[in-house]
């Protein structure tokens, strides 16, 4: 598979995860027939991510991540999947408030973001019981523990 990660980092925080990282927790989230990918991934401020959230949510204030799907027109081949758009300080607080490391925090979100791309969501019962199993095994499959508290 061939995906590409597009950076785009005007946040001020320090210690980010890098393209590379982003490319192994997006990849492992995408069904194992894509031939390939590409996701924007912007790291950003609570500012940023406050405007964005307010925008195209009507919530206020800043969340973890926003989830942008692209879709192309018929006529325009293109594998672009969309923008996902995280907040670095909401990234490092939820992971300290969960008891989490700060690694297995922005895993999840990435894989969330990218399940968001992709289709998935978690407005009803079964969408959310759906999409939480899908990312459960997609970061333990990798390595990291279980991302929601009740399954510790």
């Amino acid at each position: 598979m061939e995906l590409v990660i597009d950076m785009q980092i005007p946040s001020q925080a320090e210690n980010l995860p890098q393209a590379a990282d982003f490319k192994r927790w997006i990849a492992a989230a995408l069904p194992a027939n894509t031939a390939s990918a590409e996701v924007v991934v912007r790291i950003v401020d609570e500012q940023e991510s406050a405007e964005l959230n307010q925008t195209y949510r009507g919530k206020q204030g800043s969340t973890n991540v926003l989830s942008f799907p692209f879709m192309a027109p018929a006529e325009v081949d293109m594998d672009l999947l969309g923008d996902l758009v995280i907040c670095a300080p909401v990234i490092a607080r939820e992971a300290i408030e969960q008891h989490k490391s700060a690694e297995s925090h922005w895993a999840h979100m990435a894989v969330h973001g990218t399940l968001h791309l992709l289709g998935f969501d978690h407005q009803t019962d079964e969408q959310a019981a759906e999409m939480e199993a899908l990312e459960k095994k997609i970061l333990t499959g990798m390595g990291y523990p279980a991302p929601y508290i009740d399954e510790v």
